[in-house]
């Protein structure tokens, strides 16, 4: 084997260290950043308040009847309901009924707002709400025969 020269050993032992002396400075090299992202909350549908009470026989002095119902969630899991609020929407006169206004104005809707105040499970016909009642208004200066037969609308609000 030749003997190496002092010159050729100090070139070979200078390559080797820069050579393994890069090496490992690769090995521990780090480097800073960032980043962006998203994520998205979801959403909810309008659920539904379905009357279940059957209101009928309206009539002048007669007790007032109550208004209850269900509810319809559509939406994947339980939304919270604060109240139902009733309206009258309309009352349609009946079919042939004797001359003489019919309006809302001849009935009371009394506690109109449903406490509810809790979460509303998913699904249909699910929980309840009552409260509001309706009864016929009894005028003894008016005729009232107008609104003999006649269909009273709700409407419904839920907060």
């Amino acid at each position: 084997m030749p003997k190496l020269s002092k010159k050729a050993l100090a070139v070979a032992v200078t390559t080797a260290v820069l050579l393994g002396g890069s090496g490992i400075a690769f090995a521990f090299w780090t480097a800073g950043g960032s980043g962006t992202g998203t994520g998205t909350t979801g959403t909810t549908v309008p659920i539904k308040a379905e009357q279940t009470s059957v209101i009928s026989d309206l009539r002048p002095a007669g007790t007032a009847q109550k208004l209850e119902g269900k509810f319809t969630n559509t939406n994947d899991g339980p939304v919270y309901v604060t109240s139902v609020t009733a309206t009258i929407a309309s009352v349609d006169k009946a079919i042939g009924a004797v001359e003489g206004a019919c309006t809302a104005a001849d009935y009371t809707l009394a506690n109109p707002v449903a406490l509810v105040g809790h979460e509303v499970a998913s699904g249909t016909a699910v929980d309840a709400w009552t409260g509001p009642t309706i009864a016929f208004k009894d005028s003894s200066t008016e005729n009232q025969d107008g609104c003999k037969g006649a269909t009273v609308h709700f409407a419904y609000s839920i907060q």
